[in-house]
């Protein structure tokens, strides 16, 4: 008989305030290796505090949090969430607009980078053998999310579309163990939409990357994610997979509204 694994990332009871409202209450989901599960509800769920609340941005009243069988201390800065293997996109894109696509990839790699700042600053031994390593790593990512053409491009020159392609592409950089993804659809076109779900399930698939993210467009929703965790005024109100939450009464009134 197989053991069961632990998850790869569990919230227990995760509760936050903000000036008196309850913007989480109590909420426990898990993460489970190599799946892709969605964090969806209406706008105001708690969708956004909650990824805040896992990688280090927001520090939650009560709960507990566990990564890779280990709780984690809850007062815990973003780099330090990063440095345990958790990268992370943004709702409003969090790129450096002066800097090319390449650039702003690389610097999805500095974590990753061992040499002291002596010989960075130089440029030899360690420092320019691990530069051709990371550059290597970064086509690759490159050629992955199929935007070599516009690799020496400013970042804020680019298309909306492609800038959110670029900011994925900065957080695959770093070869986390969980991506967080927040709204990584948000305000595409429908080919575009259609572009980066292949990208996310084929970083699931081909990579292995676990992956948990938040969308409102329900269609890819269901389509791509494994299981999905409904919130609505700070209260989870659904977990389980797509036909689950699909028939699930209190997801339909709170969030999907009645068929026909």
């Amino acid at each position: 008989m197989n053991e069961k694994k632990d998850p790869l990332l569990r919230v227990e009871d995760i509760s936050i305030s903000f000036g008196g409202l309850k913007a989480l209450n109590g909420v426990s989901f898990d993460v489970n290796q190599g799946e892709i599960i969605a964090i969806i509800g209406p706008n105001g769920a708690g969708k956004t505090t909650m990824l805040n609340v896992i990688n280090g941005v927001y520090t939650p009243d009560e709960g507990r949090i566990f990564f890779e069988g280990k709780e984690r201390p809850l007062e815990m800065k973003p780099h330090h969430v990063a440095a345990m293997g958790i990268s992370r996109t943004f709702q409003n894109l969090a790129l450096f607009k002066g800097m090319t696509t390449l650039g702003n990839i690389m610097v999805g790699r500095t974590l990753k980078m061992n040499a002291n700042i002596f010989s960075q600053c130089v440029y030899w031994g360690m420092s320019e053998k691990e530069e051709i390593e990371h550059r290597e790593a970064v086509e690759w990512i490159i050629d992955f999310l199929e935007i070599e053409n516009i690799r020496k491009q400013p970042a804020g020159m680019l298309p909306y579309g492609l800038q959110k392609r670029v900011e994925l592409a900065r957080a695959l950089a770093a070869e986390p163990k969980l991506l967080l993804l927040d709204e990584p659809m948000a305000g595409m076109n429908l080919e575009e939409k259609e572009d980066i779900a292949r990208f996310i399930l084929d970083a699931n698939e081909e990579l292995d990357y676990t992956i948990a993210l938040i969308e409102h467009d329900m269609g890819v929703v269901m389509d791509i994610c494994d299981r999905i965790v409904v919130l609505d005024f700070g209260n989870k109100i659904g977990e389980g997979t797509p036909e689950e939450i699909k028939a699930n009464p209190k997801v339909i009134k709170a969030y999907l509204g009645e068929a026909g």
